[in-house]
C-alpha cells in the first residue's frame, strides 16, 4: 500500500497555467519523433506514439512499456481501457486495438458497406471514447466519410453517424472528436487552410438518434458578427460545458455555452491588461487550443499561453468578454523550442 502514499506525497498540486513551468521532457529511446500522445487524467500516465510504436510513461513519467504495432507510422493514439490503446494511421486503414500488457493486437474495425463498393480501405482521422463506446471518424480515398460508434462490451460496430460525401469543406471528415457524457453529445470539427484562408465546421450529434442537433460553418452560417475571421482550431471545455474557438485572422478567442447554443453564440474574450491586448493576436502561423481544468491553453507557433477565469468570475455561470485573463505559461527561451503541434492535460 505504499505506492498510493508515495504518489500523493510526490504529486504536484492541480495544474494551474499561471504558475506552470517545465518539469520534464520525454524523449522515446527509438524513433524519437513523437507523432501523437494521450495524457490520461485518471492515473497521470502518458501514452506516446512514435513511429510505429507506443510507449507508456507512468504518473512519475518513468518508462514502463513499449509496444511495436503493425503500422509503420501512428498518427493517433487513444487509451480506451486501462490496458487497451486504440491506434490508427493515415498511411493505413482501419482502427486497431492493442493490449499494452502483452503487445498483442486484440481487435480491428474497418468501415464496410455491402451496398456501396466505394467504401473500402477507410482511414481513421480522430478517436474519442465514452464509458461504453468508442467513436472514430473514417474517410475513404474518394472523400466519403462518417463516424462509427463501436460498442466496448461487444467489441462490434453498433452504428454509423453523420455520413457525408466530403466534396467540400462543410463535408470533410471530422479531424477532432469529443464526447460529453454529461450531455450525451458528440462534438466533431474539421478545419482546412489554404491560399484563401481557413474554413471548417463544428457539428454536434446525438449518438442515440444519430442526428445533428447543432452546427456552424465558417465562413458560412452563424458568422454575422465576424464574417471572414474563420476559426483555426476548436476545443471543448468538459468542466464548464463550453466550446472554445481560436480565430485565424484576429487571433481572438471565442467561447460559447453548449447549453445555450444559437446561430451566433460566441462571446469573444477581451484582455484586461492593456499592455498585452495586442500581443500574439496577429492571427498568423500555427494555432492549437486545449481546455483543461477550466482553463484554455493556447499555442501560437512556439508560444504557450493560458486563459483562466478570474476569482471574481469563478462562480459566474456564463462567460463575459472580461471573465477570463491571459498569462504566458513559458519563458521567452521556451518559445524557441519549436512549433507547438498538440496540447493535452492530465
Amino acid at each position: 500500500g505504499i505506492e498510493s502514499q508515495l504518489k500523493s506525497a510526490l504529486a504536484p498540486s492541480q495544474l494551474n497555467g499561471i504558475d506552470a513551468s517545465l518539469v520534464n521532457t520525454v524523449r522515446p529511446s527509438s524513433e524519437a519523433v513523437v507523432s501523437d500522445f494521450n495524457a490520461n487524467d485518471s492515473d497521470g500516465s502518458l501514452w506516446v506514439a512514435h513511429g510505429g510504436q507506443i510507449s507508456v510513461y507512468d504518473w512519475n513519467l518513468s518508462h514502463t512499456a513499449t509496444v511495436r504495432t503493425h503500422l509503420d507510422y501512428i498518427t493517433s493514439v487513444k487509451r480506451v481501457r486501462p490496458e487497451i490503446a486504440a491506434v490508427c494511421s493515415l498511411s493505413g486503414w482501419g482502427l486497431h486495438l492493442y493490449n499494452m500488457a502483452n503487445g498483442s493486437r486484440v481487435d480491428s474495425f474497418e468501415w464496410v458497406d455491402p451496398t456501396d463498393v466505394r467504401i473500402y480501405k477507410a482511414r481513421v482521422h480522430a478517436i474519442a471514447d465514452s464509458e461504453d463506446s468508442i467513436y472514430a471518424s473514417y474517410e475513404c480515398q474518394h472523400g466519403e466519410n462518417c463516424v462509427l460508434r463501436i460498442d466496448k462490451s461487444a467489441m462490434k460496430i453498433s452504428s454509423e453517424i453523420g455520413r457525408m460525401m466530403g466534396n467540400s469543406a462543410k463535408n470533410m471528415v471530422p479531424r477532432k472528436l469529443a464526447f460529453l457524457s454529461e450531455m450525451g453529445i458528440l462534438v466533431g470539427s474539421s478545419v482546412t487552410s489554404g491560399a484563401f484562408g481557413y474554413s471548417g465546421y463544428i457539428r454536434i450529434w446525438d449518438p442515440r438518434a444519430r442526428e445533428v442537433v447543432w452546427e456552424t460553418n465558417e465562413p458560412g452560417s452563424g458568422r454575422s458578427s465576424r464574417f471572414g475571421d474563420s476559426f483555426a482550431d476548436v476545443a471543448v471545455d468538459y468542466d464548464r460545458l463550453s466550446l472554445f474557438k481560436l480565430c485565424s485572422k484576429s487571433g481572438d478567442l471565442g467561447v460559447a455555452d453548449l447549453r445555450k447554443l444559437s446561430d451566433d453564440p460566441w462571446v469573444y474574450l477581451k484582455e484586461k491588461n492593456l499592455s498585452m491586448r495586442n500581443v500574439g493576436g496577429n492571427g498568423s502561423g500555427n494555432f492549437v487550443i486545449c481546455c483543461y481544468r477550466k482553463q484554455a491553453f493556447v499555442g501560437r507557433e512556439g508560444e504557450l499561453e493560458v486563459w483562466s477565469r478570474t476569482v471574481a468570475d469563478e462562480d459566474e455561470g456564463t462567460a463575459s468578454e472580461e471573465s477570463y485573463r491571459r498569462n504566458y505559461v513559458d519563458k521567452a527561451e521556451d518559445s524557441e523550442r519549436g512549433i507547438i503541434k498538440k496540447i493535452e492535460g492530465g
